[in-house]
């Protein structure tokens, strides 16, 4: 038997689609520079000239190295496969870390020494220790990616993407509802009808460019902050901050506890978006997916960033918008010029954020359809089940906000006293403790009992007992019996589900059994 090889294709460097996807991610990734910068300057309180001058142009290093990368693994794979609809892979700064950072790690810090600059070292060992672990994860991430449902990642990545990169724009959209739904009705025709906008006007530009007029017209931006803005431009460099790292290495012990169980997040997550990318037509190579992003932690932290960077959701609304190679170098280079240049104080001043945060909904609309639509119908099940303990992590994460602004905690108030109140926090709590990864072993346990591979359910069943047990899901922080009831209940599952290797279904129930998913679609094995 003879293999052809793939005809060679012409890549441009530039198509029209581009210019939607550049204008989506790179605004997507604006955002959350602004944010990121805003968390670093009002709750860690660190000087304007650390951030602006330190921390942002290491910021721009690794987004301008990664965007690049990503850009020639989708143009390597582009050849390889004879194709010229190959996408890159999003990437920017990992949204979840850039608030777990700095209110898990750096405020904390900040509150026990009073010193910002000490609070920011612990922020450097973090993300040095999160470089690592997923640079490990990136041997161990194919074998995982190898036995786990499709439905069971897919449907983790939804809820990722449902309950943190959606809620959030969505509430600030209808808290200035007359900028931004006029914005989302420009993307979501632009983008799900295959409508041309009059001169052929990219979509995402055309909804940036509507959206900040109303704003502006309607007097919701302040010319004040504009001028304010404009003096902070300056030019900073890059510079290495070895020193502060290793200060910050000095006390690690403390922030592995967190560090441990989030370095194994970025990974899953990397995962689960190789996944989506897969579903979407584009396969790319698991273990270069994670060693750039493990590398780009590491080399964030000798430069100065606390804050890791990772694959972001959404390859399958690029794609579909028309994405190709270029729109993901681009993105690199625009965003590491306004770093360098200090670009962002002025851009926060000039762009409204309802004019922003409707192309985070449209991703997130995007993901969690693409969950449903390329999983085998009978594993919708499994799907929901995954989505579920990441809305859980989501609702804990805005009881606990709304609770410290009252200046008080769960714990303060008695989880008794809230039960009383028809809240259940702490099995919500329990539940959303390592989302990422209690997703994916909930939805792989349902998608193999739909397929009654009752030994792989159990086998799945186990390592959830595990995992428990040592508080990587279920728990408050890594630790030995962290959460023992959760894990005897995942056990005792365990043996429920072997008992039902021995069961011997009736000719009615095997001729109306669904048919098991063979490997590499989802189950990624055979049926037991």
């Amino acid at each position: 038997m003879t293999t052809t090889t793939p005809a060679p294709v012409r890549l441009p460097w530039w198509v029209g689609g581009d210019t939607n996807a550049f204008f989506g991610l790179g605004f997507n990734v604006m955002v959350n520079v602004l944010v990121l910068s805003g968390l670093c300057l009002g709750v860690v309180h660190l000087p304007g000239a650390e951030v602006f001058g330190v921390i942002l142009p290491a910021m721009g290093i690794q987004l301008l190295i990664g965007n690049v990368y990503y850009t020639y693994l989708a143009r390597r794979l582009a050849r390889r496969e004879g194709r010229d609809d190959v996408c890159a892979m999003p990437y920017g700064p990992s949204v979840p870390h850039m608030f777990i950072v700095v209110f898990v790690i750096m405020l904390p810090t900040y509150l026990a020494t009073k010193n910002p600059l000490q609070a920011w070292a612990a922020g450097l060992a973090w993300c040095f220790v999160i470089g690592v672990i997923v640079l490990i994860g990136a041997f161990v991430g194919p074998y995982i990616r190898r036995f786990t449902p499709r439905a069971a990642m897919l449907g983790t990545l939804a809820g990722i993407s449902i309950a943190f990169i959606s809620m959030r724009p969505a509430a600030q959209m209808w808290e200035a509802a007359w900028i931004a739904l006029p914005v989302l009705a420009i993307i979501l025709v632009g983008f799900f009808t295959g409508l041309k906008l009059p001169g052929n006007i990219p979509v995402g530009l055309a909804a940036l460019l509507a959206g900040t007029a109303i704003a502006w017209i309607g007097g919701y931006m302040n010319p004040a902050d504009v001028g304010s803005a404009a003096e902070n431009i300056a030019i900073s460099l890059p510079t290495l901050n070895l020193d502060r790292l290793l200060d910050g290495l000095s006390e690690v012990s403390p922030l592995l506890a967190t560090a441990i169980p989030l370095g194994i997040y970025n990974f899953t997550e990397g995962m689960t978006n190789v996944e989506s990318a897969a579903a979407a037509g584009d396969s790319y190579n698991l273990r270069s997916v994670l060693l750039a992003d493990g590398a780009g932690a590491i080399a964030g932290s000798l430069l100065g960033s606390p804050f890791p960077p990772a694959v972001y959701i959404g390859h399958p609304g690029w794609k579909s918008a028309g994405g190709r190679s270029g729109y993901s170098m681009a993105s690199g280079v625009v965003i590491a010029l306004f770093c360098f240049l200090g670009m962002f104080a002025l851009l926060g001043a000039v762009l409204p954020t309802p004019a922003i945060v409707p192309i985070l909904l449209y991703i997130g609309l995007l993901i969690g359809a693409q969950a449903f639509q390329t999983v085998p119908r009978a594993h919708a099940v499994a799907v929901v089940m995954a989505i579920i303990p990441n809305i859980a992590a989501w609702a804990q994460g805005y009881m606990d906000n709304a609770l410290a602004a009252a200046g008080t905690s769960a714990q303060k108030v008695g989880y008794d006293a809230i039960a009383q109140s028809g809240t259940v926090y702490e099995g919500t709590a329990l539940l959303g403790g390592g989302a990422v990864l209690a997703g994916l072993v909930l939805g792989s346990i349902t998608a193999f009992i739909i397929d009654r591979s009752f030994v792989w359910a159990a086998g799945y069943a186990f390592a959830g007992a595990a995992l428990a047990f040592v508080g990587l899901i279920h728990g408050v922080q890594v630790e030995w019996n962290a959460s023992g009831q959760v894990a005897l209940g995942y056990l005792l599952a365990g043996l429920v589900l072997l008992g039902f290797v021995f069961v011997k279904p009736s000719r009615a129930e095997t001729a109306e059994a669904p048919e098991p998913v063979k490997a590499p679609e989802a189950a990624g094995v055979p049926a037991a």
